[in-house]
């Protein structure tokens, strides 16, 4: 069984899906916050 060294793994495509997850899930909640803004406009 190979020798596991901590650090040696190369994770530049696991950082940029989070980074990519981060950005869109940010992007959703702002969008959801505007729309619901807007929703609480027109009704009142």
């Amino acid at each position: 069984m190979a020798e596991h060294k901590h650090g040696e793994m190369d994770i530049t495509v696991q950082e940029e899906t989070f980074e990519a997850f981060i950005r869109w899930t940010v992007r959703s909640v702002v969008a959801i916050i505007v729309f619901l803004i807007f929703l609480a406009l027109v009704n009142a």
